[in-house]
């Protein structure tokens, strides 16, 4: 486990789950829109929420930069699309089979 890191690619619109630098999983996601952009970079979580409520869904994974996470949705049809304000979402069932295998201090890297 402590191998494992996040790679969110934001071309192809999914995020993926490694260990070391082997794909175990795979995730569609949904990015930010063209005026709130998701920001490219290296980032690590840093907190998680069970239930955050509102558009949040299921769970949000907070990112070290500040008001930036992964997080399920209300609203499900928004995956795959450029909708967010910046922030990565997943569909709920797809962020609570991840939070377990990306702790706390998960390196995530968001590239373009």
């Amino acid at each position: 486990m402590p191998n494992n890191r996040i790679i969110v690619d934001l071309s192809d619109r999914n995020l993926y789950l490694l260990d070391g630098d082997r794909v175990i999983r795979s995730f569609p996601v949904g990015i930010g829109k063209m005026l709130t952009r998701t920001p490219a970079g290296e980032f690590t979580i840093i907190n998680k929420q069970l239930n955050p409520g509102g558009p949040f869904g299921a769970l949000w994974m907070g990112l070290s930069k500040p008001h930036y996470g992964i997080h399920g949705t209300d609203d499900p049809s928004s995956i795959g699309r450029e909708v967010s304000h910046g922030c990565i979402r997943m569909y709920n069932s797809d962020v609570l089979a991840l939070s377990p295998l990306a702790p706390i201090n998960t390196r995530v890297t968001i590239r373009p």
